[in-house]
């Protein structure tokens, strides 16, 4: 039998790579070109040939790794390979009914060579597995390596920042704490792992509701930002710091807990607050001829109307300068006290003002400049207006630089517009002059820090960058229209406070 196949190998080896080749072409569909089609069914038959004639299926073995090469470049997986395999036995089939001269039962001879593509096919099984099983050796291997790589990388980073990272869980209890946050809040990792989660939160009811809104945000939408806060170092401390929180979902996608990512603000709020008094500094220098000026007339006056009560005696004449020596050192008191109030340090804490007040006192400070002389106050104020959420002597800061910007704007001549309104959100206030105005390069850099117009030692450069930064704190804005020669309007809006 082994001999009769041979013949009929040999004999119809063209017909056969033919039919085998048109149903392959057919089975891979443009996946294999010609020539890899006619290499693979040539090697085929011919290894077949060598396996009848030595009886030893080991010769297959570099036609198998061949094979392999050429499928797996294509993706065949094992049935697709079975089914171009199973190709050959039809057009082996067909051959031998072609055969005339074949007086031997066909079905003997496709038991035979079917044998032989079935171990042929198993072998290739084998390989495929065997391959298959080094990849996932491999892929396992890299795949750990890489988890160990992350796993490292991340605990250098759990580590070595300066950030407060932590976990909490479902359970509102520490579970996981970093070096930072040993650094910021003075306690030890055993210290915390199980602590509850407002275990850092000064006490009060603010901080109470802070944490529910945090644990609701988290499950809710997944993150939680907040700003600006304070947390409580183990010495008992409380320091200003900035969180972010993001949730940790479980294998379901349910809330499992959250992250939480801490920086101490307590340095930057200090050399904060050092840039704001300094500017305070700066424009108080500015005032301080104008001080001088009106701290001189009433003097003046009183030592006018003393000498003057030295050469009358009439009661009524007497009565009439007291009052006017009264007005006077009132006047002198409310501009001392004012200014004094105006030198202080800022306060950080906010309330519930009215705007109105404030800008009325800003006017008020500024009308003490000497250059006011000649320059006209217009105001156009709405009133009653809502309340802000603004702590006073910051907002009375942020009036009095862009007024005495304003000042130095008209040069002494010309007029100063303040006016307010509102929305349904916020409150407006607008400041206007008419003076030198700022071209565009200018306009584009007002707000940065140390940036100015003005002579050596006339400016610090600082306070509209301070403004700046004032008004966002309290989730404002400021913004500035201006054109050379012809004056330039600051809008600020803040966010109405709704009781």
């Amino acid at each position: 039998m082994k001999k009769l196949l041979l013949e009929l190998l040999q004999k119809y080896f063209i017909i056969i790579s033919e039919n085998w080749k048109t149903k392959i072409n057919l089975l891979v569909s443009g996946k294999l070109t010609e020539l890899q089609i006619n290499d693979f069914v040539k090697q085929s038959l011919e290894t077949i040939i060598v396996i009848i004639k030595k009886g030893d299926y080991k010769v297959a073995d570099q036609y198998l790794i061949d094979t392999y090469k050429l499928f797996s470049k294509i993706n065949l997986n094992l049935l697709e390979v079975s089914q171009i395999y199973g190709q050959a036995r039809f057009s082996l089939l067909n051959s031998i009914g072609n055969d005339a001269s074949n007086e031997t039962d066909p079905v003997i001879i496709l038991g035979f060579f079917d044998e032989i593509i079935e171990q042929i096919y198993a072998r290739y099984g084998m390989l495929h597995q065997e391959i298959k099983m080094k990849e996932l050796e491999l892929d396992r291997d890299r795949l750990a390596s890489k988890l160990e790589f992350d796993r490292q990388y991340l605990q250098n980073i759990l580590h070595s920042t300066d950030q407060a990272i932590m976990i909490v869980d479902k359970d509102e209890k520490f579970i996981a704490w970093n070096k930072g946050a040993e650094k910021i809040f003075g306690y030890s990792e055993k210290e915390m792992i199980g602590r509850p989660s407002n275990y850092l939160f000064p006490p009060g009811e603010f901080y109470e509701k802070e944490l529910q809104k945090i644990i609701e945000d988290s499950k809710n939408i997944g993150h939680a930002t907040i700003v600006e806060t304070q947390r409580k170092k183990k010495n008992g401390e409380l320091i200003t710091v900035r969180l972010s929180v993001s949730k940790l979902p479980t294998q379901n996608g349910e809330y499992g807990g959250r992250l939480i990512i801490i920086k101490d603000f307590t340095e930057y709020k200090k050399l904060q607050a050092q840039i704001d008094q300094s500017e305070k500094l700066a424009v108080i220098g500015q005032l301080a001829a104008g001080v001088a000026h009106e701290i001189g007339n009433p003097l003046t006056s009183i030592s006018s109307l003393v000498q003057i009560l030295q050469r009358r005696s009439k009661d009524e004449f007497i009565s009439e300068q007291l009052i006017n020596i009264k007005e006077n050192i009132d006047r002198i008191s409310r501009i001392v006290r004012e200014l004094v109030d105006f030198s202080r340090p800022p306060s950080y804490e906010t309330s519930i003002q009215d705007i109105t007040d404030i800008i009325k006192t800003a006017l008020g400070i500024v009308k003490y400049d000497k250059r006011v002389r000649n320059v006209k106050f217009e105001t156009e104020l709405k009133e009653p207006l809502p309340n802000v959420q603004v702590a006073a002597d910051q907002l009375l800061q942020v009036f009095v630089n862009i007024l005495i910007n304003a000042l130095d704007a008209i040069d002494g001549n010309g007029t100063i517009t303040v006016s307010s309104y509102f929305d349904f959100n916020k409150v407006y206030v607008e400041i206007s002059d008419d003076g030198c105005g700022m071209d565009e390069e200018t306009l584009n850099k007002i707000f940065d820090p140390f940036f100015t117009t003005k002579e050596v030692g006339k400016g610090t450069g600082l306070g509209l960058s301070v403004s700046y930064g004032i008004i966002n704190r309290f989730g404002g804005e400021i913004k500035v229209k201006s054109k050379l020669n012809e004056g330039s309007k600051f809008i600020i809006s803040l966010p109405i406070a709704y009781n």
